[in-house]
């Protein structure tokens, strides 16, 4: 029945829970009359609009509605909490995510691109007697010494292509040139630490909430898919061919 409205004490109960939570007390009389006729005010409005079609075609309606149908079926389709076994066979066959970035300490110094080979290989000779020697380098605000920092955080200031040079660099000895995005450098790295796969008691709460991310994927897109199944869809519009990845 459209014209009849029903308030139940459910209903009720959650206004004065979501009163008390915003205000720290509970609503009065006067306030709880006026909770309930603002929900009624709701109701009608929100109905009177359905009657006139105003929820059809609106982008924000249909947006939310898929949203609150997506949260229903992931819930109904969640499973049981994952055993350690469970979470530690997925942290192997997802080490990518999971895996800790090779550590390196290194010191470098910055010349210009245009320094001839001949004057970057004396300067490493120089490097090589002297770590302090300077001569040919160039003065910049990149740190002339870097300590303990993750290889993906090098990418970050320096470039992938100068940390891919370092991930693979002799240890103990200036190298280079070597490329960044500022210029080029010659390094020499003093520790570096290999990239690992942690135990998973280190990494516990990381692959719970990516396993759990994982599982509502895919219970949605199993949803969807049985879903789909029992549609017949036609597309009269002209689409391209698809095109191969």
């Amino acid at each position: 029945d459209s014209q009849r409205i029903v308030v139940s004490q459910r209903e009720v109960d959650d206004l004065v829970a979501q009163y008390r939570a915003l205000w720290n007390h509970a609503p009065s009389a006067t306030e709880l009359r006026s909770l309930v006729e603002a929900k009624i005010h709701d109701e009608i409005i929100y109905r009177e609009g359905r009657a006139l079609g105003l929820d059809r075609d609106d982008s924000v309606i249909r947006r939310r509605v898929r949203q609150k149908y997506d949260l229903m079926a992931e819930e109904e389709n969640s499973q049981a909490a994952p055993s350690d076994a469970d979470l530690d066979a997925y942290r192997r066959a997802h080490m990518e995510m999971f895996t800790r970035p090779a550590v390196v300490s290194f010191e470098q110094r910055f010349f210009d691109p245009a320094t001839t080979p001949q004057a970057l290989a004396a300067a490493r000779d120089a490097l090589t007697r002297d770590s302090a020697a300077v001569a040919g380098s160039q003065s910049s605000l990149l740190p002339a010494t870097v300590a303990s920092t993750p290889l993906d955080l090098v990418t970050r200031d320096f470039g992938a292509e100068f940390a891919k040079a370092l991930a693979s660099a002799p240890v103990g000895q200036w190298v280079g040139p070597i490329a960044s995005g500022y210029g080029i450098h010659l390094v020499r790295i003093s520790a570096r630490t290999p990239s690992e796969l942690p135990p998973l008691a280190e990494v516990r709460a990381a692959v719970l909430r990516e396993w759990e991310h994982d599982q509502r994927t895919r219970a949605s897109a199993a949803a969807y898919a049985k879903l789909r199944a029992e549609y017949t869809v036609i597309i009269e519009a002209k689409l391209p061919a698809a095109t191969k990845p």
